[in-house]
């Protein structure tokens, strides 16, 4: 290590000796105070950091506390001289107007008004009374566009200019959002007090956006949206009181809760202002968002677009509100976001957590409702027996991957959301793979299980629908999980077995089925008859538009299987789709029974024949049984 600390020395005489070539006098100085030990003895006992970061906050603490003070004398001492400001910002308003050649602002605004809402009604006879929240929306947007259009046609002067551009804003931002109260289900008292309450926030947001622009003070700015706030709390406390559909306890509660919300607007806390409007009016707006999005797909409750337009139109409201809150603390010197670094990292980490939350929110319900659509269709496809196999693999390997997909989106989420709450998650993840490790280890019976699922998905043993014989388990595949597979007997009941208990796997439904059955006919039928009848018989399914496309091969008679006790035995045999030979075949067997009927083909029966017609040897034997009779009993006496 000598070598290292050589260098560094010779390093830093040799920055030491260019900086002394180009100020020595300094350097000079700076070494000779670095060298005394009064110098030393004070850096040794200079104040930490600690005690300088409370010096800070109560420094930050003393200045919102001064700030807030004097703004709210400020406020107070600007009402009295509200009247004449506003007066007097009007006269040099309309004075810019009328010395630069143009109409008085009021009468220019009706023009421009007027001329927006024929272009509107224009639009609205175009759509040939189209109703719904689009259309008017649109018929918004035409009226906008025109009364956008005229104005920048013409040149304006400065004051009159913002303050007429100004109007129209508010006004086209009124009338959306009247009609977006107008799609929402409320009742017609709340619905009044809730487009007053939205006529009376956007004046006053026009009045004070319009304060710098045209030179006001900007005590008296304040003062104004002071008296605005005013009215707009007196507003909600008195939709609060006068709702009969609440308790007295929720009433109180709501009007509490203005009230606070207020206080924090007037003390500057505006990042908590924000906090508490959005607590109060965000759950509102993002169910009458969705349900107003909704509206557009009724008809398509799982396509994508439907998905995405309502899931996004939320979250774009969720991302909008968040991105303000950020604006607001970024540019509120009175915040302890503004002022404070560990809670800044932290608020600011819950904002983009809020977000990762919604973009993986958003991502899973496309790729569900992708999933679902795709499920839906492929059940209702009736096709060749190439479409049916894909479709069926589809049905299996889809809501698999739908479970794999959701576990992947919330641990990928959720390590995201740590990683912007400043969470290491380096350890989290080696932590992971050792616990992972561990759980192996112990639950050998569910790896297995897990794992031999997957290899039956990757052999295609077996897919939903199909009807299969595994041990002593059979039926028809009605799901999966990762570690097992759900089988509905033919009788009812539901078998769910692990993928380790499966063993071999017969499969009774892949691809087609030949079936198989016998007839017995009399020793007298005709077998060439039979045959051709079975030919007939064969080709009369075929040609059924219901049946005929169920079968692969048509029905024939394969010949004499055998000779039985009462009867010939014929043997029958057709190939079908998988799962429909049973039904075919009882449709065969009653045409059989029908054509051989009509055409004299006997079916064999069971039958003994007993006794003849021959009287005499009848007589002989009853002869002999007597003769035998007789002997016996003369047996008999010659014993005694």
């Amino acid at each position: 290590m000598n070598w290292i600390a050589g260098l560094f020395m010779a390093l830093t005489i040799s920055s030491l000796a260019h900086a002394q070539e180009a100020r020595p006098q300094k350097v000079d100085d700076l070494m000779r105070l670095l060298q005394d030990p009064e110098v030393r003895s004070w850096l040794e006992k200079a104040p930490g950091p600690s005690s300088e970061a409370v010096q800070e906050t109560d420094a930050g603490l003393a200045t919102w506390e001064a700030a807030t003070r004097t703004r709210i004398d400020g406020v107070a001492a600007a009402i009295p001289r509200i009247p004449g400001e506003v007066l007097a910002t009007a006269a040099r308003t309309r004075a810019d107007a009328l010395s630069n050649g143009k109409l008085p602002l009021f009468a220019v605004f009706l023009g421009l008004t007027a001329i927006g809402l024929f272009a509107e009604r224009m639009f609205a006879r175009s759509r040939r009374g189209a109703e719904g929240l689009q259309e008017r929306l649109l018929a918004i947007g035409v009226f906008a566009a025109a009364m956008g259009a005229l104005f920048f046609a013409f040149g304006w002067p400065a004051r009159p200019g913002i303050v007429l551009l100004a109007s129209l804003l508010a006004l086209v931002a009124y009338r959306t959002i009247s009609a977006l109260l107008d799609a929402s289900v409320l009742a017609s008292s709340v619905h009044i007090r809730a487009k007053v309450f939205a006529g009376v926030a956007v004046v006053a947001v026009t009045v004070a956006s319009l304060g710098r622009p045209l030179s006001v003070d900007p005590a008296t700015t304040e003062a104004i949206s002071f008296c605005f706030s005013i009215a707009l709390l007196a507003l909600a406390v008195e939709g609060a009181v006068s709702s009969s559909g609440r308790t007295l306890a929720t009433r109180i509660s709501l009007c509490l809760a203005f009230v606070v919300i207020w206080t924090l607007w007037c003390v500057g806390l505006h990042g908590l202002f924000w906090l508490g409007v959005y607590v109060m009016a965000l759950p509102r707006v993002l169910r009458f968002t969705g349900r107003a999005a909704a509206e557009a797909f009724p008809s398509e409750p799982n396509s994508m677009k439907r998905v995405l337009l309502v899931r996004g139109s939320r979250a774009v409201v969720v991302v909008a509100a968040a991105a303000w809150l950020a604006l607001v603390w970024r540019f509120d010197p009175n915040s302890l976001v503004h002022n404070n670094p560990v809670v800044a990292a932290v608020s600011y980490g819950l904002l983009k957590s809020v977000v990762v939350l919604l973009l993986a929110d958003l991502a899973w319900h496309l790729a569900r409702s992708w999933i679902d659509r795709r499920l839906t269709v492929s059940s209702g496809v009736v096709g060749d027996a190439s479409q049916a196999a894909r479709q069926g693999r589809l049905r299996t390997l889809l809501p698999i991957f739908r479970n794999v997909l959701a576990v992947v989106v919330a641990v990928v989420a959720g390590l995201i959301v740590l990683a912007e709450l400043g969470v290491q998650i380096g350890p989290l993840i080696a932590g992971a793979g050792i616990f992972g490790v561990a759980l192996g280890f112990g639950s050998q019976t569910l790896v297995k299980d897990v794992i031999s699922g997957v290899f039956y998905m990757l052999d295609d043993a077996f897919r939903v629908g199909e009807y299969i014989q595994a041990k002593s388990y059979k039926g028809t595949v009605e799901g999966f999980s990762l570690r097992s597979v759900r089988l509905r007997h033919h009788r009812g009941p539901v078998f769910t077995v692990p993928f380790g208990e499966l063993g071999a796997v017969e499969n009774m439904s892949r691809d087609w089925v030949i079936d198989k059955f016998r007839v017995n006919v009399s020793y007298d039928a005709d077998i060439e008859k039979a045959r051709k009848l079975a030919k007939k018989i064969g080709a009369e399914l075929q040609a059924d538009p219901e049946l005929g496309p169920l079968f692969i091969q048509p029905l024939k008679m394969k010949g004499v299987e055998e000779f039985g006790d009462y009867g010939i035995v014929l043997s029958f045999a057709m190939t079908t789709l998988p799962g429909m030979q049973t039904y075919i075949r009882r449709k065969a067997y009653a045409k059989i029974r029908e054509a051989f009927k009509e055409n004299g083909i006997d079916f064999a029966t069971p039958s003994v024949q007993v006794g003849g017609e021959d009287r005499d040897g009848a007589a002989a034997a009853a002869a002999a049984i007597r003769t035998q009779q007789s002997k016996a009993v003369a047996a008999e006496g010659q014993l005694t």
